[in-house]
């Protein structure tokens, strides 16, 4: 990455986190949170809101926006096409039916992650095997409709049986933010630094992936074993992402590509970690964008980041096919 690019996303990320914490509900000027950061003197309930609600808010939306773009950097590299996202082919929904049993069971909030994870990683290896004997992205995409719709069933039921609290639920199904706090961050952690330190390391089995199933093997890769060990471990913070902000689509679609196009670069040593960081640059702007737009409401930040991505949806794929 370029010296221009790392200051370009970190005056973006200061404007958009100065943005962030200072917009919602409870009125916070810019200039309250610039004295909170430079000398710490602030109203007592200003404060509580920034450290409690609108801190936390932002670090879930940096973390959640890295994971969901990392993975569809690793998505699209094993299974060799720049429209295949965790979100387009049924992973994401795949987490969210396993997050919802894990709530109707009355389980805490780290098993919604564990159940999440555990659905995901049954259906990526089925989504896999499927693959492996199709080489048509036309019928990956059906497969991930129909797994998704027919998942999604079951997940409307599950919220229909919930009764009162079943608005929350939706809300959190579209995707939302506004339940982030500092225990679920800590949760957080741990998945996304081993995801993505091993990401990372494997970068360069992905880039051998790249050239093809028989390049690589006639290199000495494992190249099933290799791809399943990926798609479990993206299945891991697919999980736990959607298990604390439900249904965030197309953040793995748009960021890796439009990276490869501006960075001019395929290689995953440089996309991943480039990945990671706009993706979390972009959710908060999304976030942004679902807290003000129609303030006071609060848009779906899922609804925000669709409507981004299913143009680009439809683009790369005529652009694909033309």
């Amino acid at each position: 990455m370029s010296f221009k690019f790392y200051l370009f996303l970190i005056a973006a990320f200061i404007l958009l986190a100065l943005v962030a914490v200072s917009s919602g509900g409870a009125s916070i000027s810019l200039g309250d949170v610039v004295k909170f950061f430079t000398f710490g003197e602030i109203d007592e309930t200003k404060q509580l809101i920034l450290l409690q609600m609108r801190l936390p808010r932002l670090v879930m939306g940096i973390l959640v926006g890295a994971l969901l773009a990392s993975s569809g950097v690793v998505v699209q590299s094993v299974f060799l096409n720049p429209l295949a996202d965790p979100y387009i082919i049924g992973i994401a929904s795949a987490a969210t039916f396993g997050a919802v049993i894990a709530y109707l069971l009355g389980l805490s909030d780290v098993f919604y992650g564990i159940f999440a994870f555990l659905s995901a990683s049954a259906l990526s290896i089925v989504i896999f095997k499927l693959a492996a004997h199709t080489r048509s992205i036309s019928t990956l995409l059906i497969v991930g409709i129909a797994v998704s719709s027919f998942l999604g069933a079951f997940t409307s039921f599950a919220v229909y049986l919930i009764g009162e609290d079943s608005f929350r639920i939706t809300a959190w199904m579209m995707g939302y933010l506004g339940g982030a706090n500092w225990q679920k961050i800590a949760l957080l952690l741990p998945p996304l630094l081993f995801c993505m330190a091993y990401f990372y390391a494997k970068r360069h089995e992905l880039n051998i992936i790249l050239n093809g199933d028989e390049e690589a093997k006639s290199l000495g890769l494992n190249v099933e074993k290799s791809k399943k060990s990926l798609l479990i471990v993206s299945s891991l913070i697919i999980g736990f992402s959607v298990a604390f902000t439900g249904m965030i689509g197309f953040v793995g679609l748009i960021i890796p590509h439009t990276l490869r196009m501006a960075l001019h670069t395929a290689s995953n040593a440089v996309l991943i970690p480039a990945s990671a960081l706009t993706g979390g640059v972009f959710l908060v702007f999304c976030d942004v964008i679902a807290k003000n737009a129609l303030s006071p409401v609060e848009i779906p930040i899922g609804v925000v980041t669709s409507f981004f991505g299913a143009p680009f949806f439809l683009y790369l794929a005529f652009r694909k096919h033309a």
